[in-house]
């Protein structure tokens, strides 16, 4: 059993030590990678509906990065990480459960066993950080190995840990089409760091809640000495100094990072644009079972014909599929009606329904999930189709037909959009459009704004999270469209079938939101705005470019520096 790591083995002093890496790690009892589980699991309460969360997200890296620093080698870093992984995930995305079990139709036990084993992949990229940053921290090539020296934090160590653990999340939000649910920067809308987003965007705001967090535990176990010691001479030291440096000056930086983080917010990186509008935004709350019956089909057009029709605004927006058929199966008297409502009040409308094309020979082929836009006074018809779709639901990756059969989702196979669509011109103000989680993907929305030759000024994101029930997905959903907010600093609309209907501000606030599970209309005015953000700009690049320095600087040169730190050549 490894004692607890409290410092560095002062100078010169080594103690014995185990044959290889692989007994080392053995030393670590089984309750350490418990601990780091339940620290998982904890973690999932900094995320909404948690007010404030970020701050409880910090003192929780704070005990994961020390409690990291206990491991033993590259393995056993590894292995905590991934314990505090799993934690997380079983205990956050849980809802999953909820779409396959009570929608999808498949057996709870399989169901179950797919939660599992879908968060022991997620857990794979914590893993996969905390590996990287012993290595590259010089943890597990310093030679420990034959001195069996504790291993306490340093300034390469705690840039390591921020980098690799930024590197995971990103690649966790790529591999695989990506599912960058619960990055640690979603948690910080509301937190310490929610002013570096529109900078460094939501991997980079994670990048700098995890080196707060090691720096803190670099400055906390340097101090540990001193506090056991409790010595009265020590402040006639003339080595006093070189003792507190190493407590004031990684403590001071952290203390920076947070009031760079809480000042940011005053800087305005985008300015007010064309006149503001007014926007309905429509919830349904049509049961997800009835959905695509044919009485609820036509239970829901009438529905939302009545809605839409009910009072004018500046844009009428419908969540995604709320008319769940063909755009060319539209019932004639919900498409005379919604025209004609058009163009006598100077109404634009954006609906959800299914795209498709018809070939000569009458057959409709490459369906697409797509939001279709009414301008008043205009004949054409906006469409966007969905580009990035969501595995299982939109799509079947290949090898799983079997499990997708196993389930009663209707519409599993959709045909992808282009990843940059024009936007939707309401009046003179342009809207970029997303449909569902797509904008739990930051770059593609900021790839949107970067590359249209007219730049939206608002954004619209049309979803249906009835798969998921009343759980927290729809709290954590909408602190995902604040994030994309706060890093484009443009207004967030977002239209849902169940909750959360909301709109939000270009600071990322929630100037108003519907309750869940009812049947309402969200009146609201949002100004849009013009310009780039750093983050629009640069995307992810930048995030990414610092962090494989920092972690190829450590790999190369970290064991050297940790072995100058213990007295050795």
């Amino acid at each position: 059993m490894a004692d607890p790591i409290t410092s560095r083995s002062r100078r010169g002093v080594s103690a014995p030590a185990p044959a290889d890496d692989s007994t080392r790690s053995r030393a670590l009892p089984r309750w350490h990678y418990l601990v780091a589980l339940a620290a998982g699991a904890a973690n999932t309460l900094s995320f909404a509906p948690t007010p404030h969360g970020g701050w409880l997200q910090l003192a929780i890296f704070v005990f994961f990065f020390a409690w990291l620093t206990r491991s033993t080698g590259w393995k056993s870093a590894a292995l905590t990480g991934g314990a505090f992984g799993f934690g997380n995930f079983v205990s956050g995305i849980w809802w999953l459960y909820v779409s396959m079990h009570y929608y999808g139709g498949m057996p709870a036990p399989l169901a179950g066993t797919a939660l599992v084993l879908f968060s022991l992949y997620l857990a794979v990229y914590p893993a996969l950080a905390a590996g990287l940053w012993s290595f590259c921290a010089g943890h597990a090539q310093n030679g420990a190995a034959d001195e069996r020296a504790p291993f306490s934090p340093t300034w390469h160590g705690a840039l390591a840990f921020a980098s690799a653990w930024a590197i995971g999340e990103w690649l966790r939000g790529t591999v695989f089409t990506g599912f960058p649910w619960l990055a640690i920067g979603y948690a910080q809308v509301d937190g310490p760091f929610a002013g570096f987003a529109p900078v460094v965007g939501v991997y980079g705001v994670g990048w700098m809640a995890a080196l707060t967090a090691a720096l803190i535990v670099q400055a906390l176990l340097a101090l540990l000495p001193s506090w056991r010691s409790g010595r009265a001479d020590e402040a006639r030291d003339p080595n006093t100094r070189s003792r507190v440096a190493p407590i004031v000056l990684p403590a001071g930086v952290a203390l920076a990072l947070i009031v760079i983080g809480l000042v940011l917010p005053l800087v305005q990186w985008t300015t007010p644009a064309n006149a503001p509008l007014s926007v309905r935004l429509l919830q349904g709350n049509v049961k997800q079972e009835m959905k695509f019956e044919e009485a609820g089909t036509r239970g829901a057009i009438e529905e939302y014909r009545q809605m839409i029709t009910s009072k004018p605004a500046d844009l009428i927006v419908t969540p995604e599929t709320a008319i769940p058929v063909l755009a060319q199966q539209l019932p004639p008297n919900f498409a005379a009606a919604i025209r004609q409502f058009s163009d006598s009040t100077g109404s634009a409308l954006l609906f959800g329904a299914i795209g498709g094309t018809v070939t000569p020979d009458g057959r409709v082929v490459d369906y697409t999930n797509s939001l279709f836009g009414v301008t008043p006074g205009s004949h054409e018809i906006y469409r966007y189709d969905k580009h990035h779709l969501v595995p299982f639901g939109e799509f079947v990756p290949w090898g799983f037909r079997w499990f997708v059969n196993l389930m009663n989702i209707p519409l599993g196979d959709f045909f992808r959009g282009p990843p940059v669509q024009p936007p939707f011109m309401v009046h003179n103000q342009p809207v970029a459009v997303n449909i569902c989680y797509e904008d739990i993907f930051g770059e593609e929305i900021a790839r949107t704004l970067r590359e249209n030759a007219t730049p939206a000024g608002v954004l619209v994101n049309a979803t249906n999270l009835a798969w998921f029930g009343d759980t927290i997905a729809l709290d954590q959903h909408l602190q995902i469209a604040r994030m994309r907010s706060l890093e484009t600093g443009r207004p967030m609309l977002r239209a849902t079938n169940t909750g959360m209907t909301a709109a939000i501000d270009a600071n990322g606030r929630v100037i108003g939101r519907l309750t869940p599970y009812t049947v309402g209309s969200l009146d609201v005015t949002v100004q849009g705005t013009s310009g780039s953000t750093p983050y629009v700009t640069s995307g992810n690049n930048t995030v990414l470019a610092v962090s494989a320095l920092l972690l190829a600087f450590g790999f190369a040169f970290g064991p050297r520096i940790v072995r100058r730190r213990n007295g050795k050549r």
